[in-house]
């Protein structure tokens, strides 16, 4: 037996219709291709307004479909970064905090090249400095006041040598090493520097207090020529110290002088540059000639043995 055609419909109307209706539209559309086709060679102008005409007709729907296609992928976009939000601003916040710490580095790294930056400058006007060393540690809670220096007898350091910083003078020192040196600093009670008044030449001594600051004693006793705000420095006396090297600013008038506070805080300073002594032979015949009184050199020399014999140990 011959097997059924399955293009037959069967008895449906309906389907008989539908087919029917199928075939006479792709009649009708075929016609209208060609008819549109041949008017395209025919009648271009013609046909432009045809395609014009289908075009402001179809442009409701178009545009329609347009923006319902973007609000879908806009819509997309918003859920995706809703469910991505979370680890950008985790990412958001680790390069905040990269950039927080880049910052403070370069922070520091920009201070720390204007202290080298001021040091070079220093080195360059003073003659043959011994060297530049960093300070490396200092005496908290003692009523003596030393530090500790990263040079020593290898850097060509000596016991006596002034060590200042870019803003002025730290201390002296007294004691060696081969590659680290004991500093006296100005706070120190027993520490004792000649100074004059910058601006006419007042002269007087510092004497450390051991909490930060210096008391300003006056030589001549009489009427107090200070005033706050006066600029102390070295007057060379007694051949330790090179004159007009910065000391302390005064911030207070007392019955017998002044306090002032250092222009160099030793806390605050980094590095420090050692002096060569100021008058080496004065120093020495000074500090060797009989009833002469004690200088500078005399108090470096003692201040070194009381801290070799354990007094007002760190």
């Amino acid at each position: 037996m011959a097997t059924p055609d399955k293009r037959r419909l069967g008895f449906s109307r309906k389907a008989h219709y539908r087919a029917f209706t199928g075939y006479v539209l792709a009649i009708l559309g075929g016609f209208v291709g060609l008819f549109l086709l041949a008017l395209s060679w025919i009648d271009p102008a013609g046909f432009s307004v045809l395609r014009g005409a289908a075009s402001e007709a179809a442009a409701p729907v178009s545009g329609t479909l347009a923006r319902a296609r973007s609000g879908a992928q806009n819509g997309w976009q918003e859920i995706a970064a809703y469910f991505d939000a979370g680890s950008k601003n985790a990412e958001l916040q680790r390069e905040l905090d990269d950039s927080r710490t880049q910052l403070v580095e370069a922070r520091a790294l920009k201070q720390e090249n204007q202290r080298l930056r001021r040091l070079l400058e220093l080195r360059q006007t003073e003659a043959d400095p011994v060297t530049i060393a960093r300070l490396i540690s200092s005496s908290a809670s003692s009523t003596r006041r030393f530090a500790t220096m990263g040079a020593g007898s290898r850097q060509g350091v000596e016991r006596g040598q002034p060590v200042r910083a870019p803003k002025g003078l730290i201390g002296r020192v007294v004691e060696t090493t081969p590659n680290t040196a004991r500093v006296l600093l100005l706070t120190d009670p027993r520490n004792v520097i000649p100074v004059k008044r910058a601006s006419d030449g007042v002269v007087a001594f510092t004497e450390g207090l051991g909490n930060g600051d210096v008391a300003i004693r006056l030589i001549n006793v009489g009427v107090n020529p200070f005033k706050e705000g006066d600029i102390m420095v070295t007057s060379g006396s007694g051949g330790l110290y090179r004159p007009n090297i910065p000391v302390a600013v005064i911030r207070e008038i007392t019955s017998d002088g002044a306090l002032a506070t250092l222009l160099s805080d030793p806390a605050a300073t980094d590095f420090v540059m050692v002096q060569k002594v100021y008058q080496p032979d004065l120093v020495s015949q000074e500090s060797g000639g009989e009833g002469s009184r004690p200088n500078a050199g005399d108090q470096a020399a003692e201040s070194g043995e009381e801290a070799d014999s354990g007094d007002g140990a760190e």
